[in-house]
């Protein structure tokens, strides 16, 4: 999903290398393979995109952006699949394969059939430029699948809106309820039995195969961020480690060990690129000074933070602030 948003920005001529930067993160990042991001991070993604953007309205219009979400197994059970509500069904078990950000459900009610958004934390649910976004890349999805013939009749947030309602629903194309209990987007029942020309039993199981073994990878490198989570914790302590990290998950060291090999990782890597993620961070979007960053990142010396950072950038932090902070200023002058 982080992907298909990225090139809607670069669509909409957003200066993405400013809000890579206000992240502490590589714009390169985007194309880190299996990438999976923190849920947390959607709140200071967005809030980034607006203040660069300097559009109140940027979930909204990023999303009339989004490219279709192409070539992905996901897609392959869906024209696989003989009908469109056969690929629905059988996309809900892989729906991690898009985003970890949000889960779907699947119900009928009389004569429309309903998709439930639930997102991954109620701080999502009711982030208004992510629901608006992710509401039109399935719509274009499913569009994409369906030769056009998709169409949603009423969507309903969660999220609140003080104004441009009817601006909402001319992009959107349906009626819009805001402040509802649940994310929902309807669409006519019928369109479940919408055939698909490209049905073909030997490639759906194939591509079900291949679908539970890309989830199965995911489920692994799941532990990579629960010990990225105990690493926040810890920092400030001085006590990082992988026995501590390891009694905090209330396993043994050895198996702690062993899923991150499984998920082709070290504890020293993770410890190492969640330091480098936040001391990039710090200095770009903040005037802490380095001795307080030194020890928001959990170094004990100040010169071993210095060759750290130089080994992990290329450049001393100093350095790195006047380049991360001086970008920002260009865009704020703008």
């Amino acid at each position: 999903m982080l992907r298909l948003i990225y090139e809607a920005m670069k669509r909409k001529g957003i200066d993405t290398h400013a809000i890579f930067s206000r992240l502490g993160v590589d714009e390169n990042y985007v194309y880190t393979d299996q990438l999976r991001t923190p849920h947390s991070a959607q709140v200071y993604f967005w809030q980034a995109v607006e203040d660069v953007s300097r559009d109140p309205d940027i979930g909204l219009h990023l999303g009339q952006l989004l490219p279709a979400y192409k070539g992905q197994v996901l897609e392959y059970l869906f024209l696989s699949s003989p009908t469109f509500g056969e690929g629905l069904r059988r996309a809900q078990n892989y729906q991690r394969l898009l985003s970890d950000a949000a889960n779907t459900d699947f119900f009928i009610e009389g004569d429309e059939a309903c998709m439930v958004l639930d997102a991954a934390s109620e701080v999502i649910s009711r982030l208004r430029h992510f629901n608006e976004c992710f509401v039109q890349g399935i719509i274009i999805f499913f569009k994409s699948i369906t030769n056009d013939q998709f169409g949603p009749s009423r969507i309903e947030f969660e999220h609140e809106r003080e104004g441009g309602h009817e601006h909402v629903e001319e992009i959107l194309g349906c009626k819009v309820v805001f402040g509802a209990e649940e994310n929902r987007l309807y669409f006519p029942v019928e369109m479940l039995s919408h055939a698909s020309p490209h049905a073909e039993p030997e490639l759906l199981d194939l591509h079900e195969r291949f679908a539970s073994e890309q989830v199965a990878r995911l489920e692994k490198k799941d532990i990579v961020g629960q010990v990225e989570r105990i690493v926040a914790e810890l920092l400030d302590s001085g006590e990082v480690t992988l026995d501590a990290v390891a009694e905090r998950l209330g396993i043994k060291p050895r198996t702690l060990r062993t899923r991150l090999t499984e998920a082709e990782t070290s504890f020293n890597q993770v410890l190492a690129d969640f330091r480098y993620r936040l001391a990039r961070q710090l200095l770009a979007t903040t005037d802490e000074s380095i001795d307080e960053i030194v020890y928001l990142t959990g170094f004990s010396e100040p010169s071993t933070f210095y060759r750290a950072f130089k080994r992990w950038s290329g450049m001393t932090p100093i350095e790195y602030r006047k380049t991360a902070q001086g970008k920002d200023a260009m865009v704020d002058a703008m």
